[in-house]
């Protein structure tokens, strides 16, 4: 960055997004990415990070909706829209029929993954379709879990669809 840039402010923002429901507007250095700051400025850890590449699915959260790789994500690129972590959904009661097919299905064994698997199973559950076992094993496949083998974990999604009559 040039001295010319830091004298016309580029190396910070203020941002203005809702963050599980919460408005939050803070000023930002432009390079931060998602992951650091919902961890370390907000305090969100449920938000893991693991590979920062966008390859495990660690750091998944919700944009306006969509998962989305919170490590290669730009907070800046957040401003005026809604992320949702893992907890702002826990607390919301929204992945309480999800987590409990996790437990009941022993399908969080160190649980690094489990934030990142639980909402990419919740906006696969959005989606409101009728899929198969094979249609789940390729929505998570770009999660990666390194302990369970994913059978119990697409046992689990596959309980709770079933139960919404939304399994194949």
């Amino acid at each position: 960055m040039s001295g010319n840039d830091r004298e016309i402010g580029l190396e910070s923002i203020v941002i203005d997004v809702l963050i599980n429901d919460r408005r939050v507007v803070r000023r930002i250095d432009v390079r931060q990415h998602l992951g650091d700051f919902l961890r370390v400025d907000l305090e969100l850890t449920g938000t893991h990070l693991g590979c920062e590449h966008g390859v495990c699915g660690a750091c998944t959260i919700l944009l306006d909706g969509r998962t989305t790789r919170a490590c290669l994500t730009l907070t800046a690129q957040a401003h005026g829209k809604q992320v949702h972590t893992i907890e702002g959904l826990s607390e919301s009661g929204a992945l309480d029929e999800l987590r409990e097919a996790f437990i009941a299905h022993n399908a969080a064994q160190c649980a690094f993954c489990s934030s990142g698997m639980l909402l990419t199973a919740h906006e696969l559950l959005q989606l409101g379709k009728t899929v198969s076992r094979d249609d789940i094993r390729n929505y998570l496949s770009g999660n990666i879990c390194r302990c369970t083998g994913y059978h119990a974990i697409i046992d689990a999604v596959e309980s709770v669809l079933r139960a919404k009559g939304g399994a194949a």
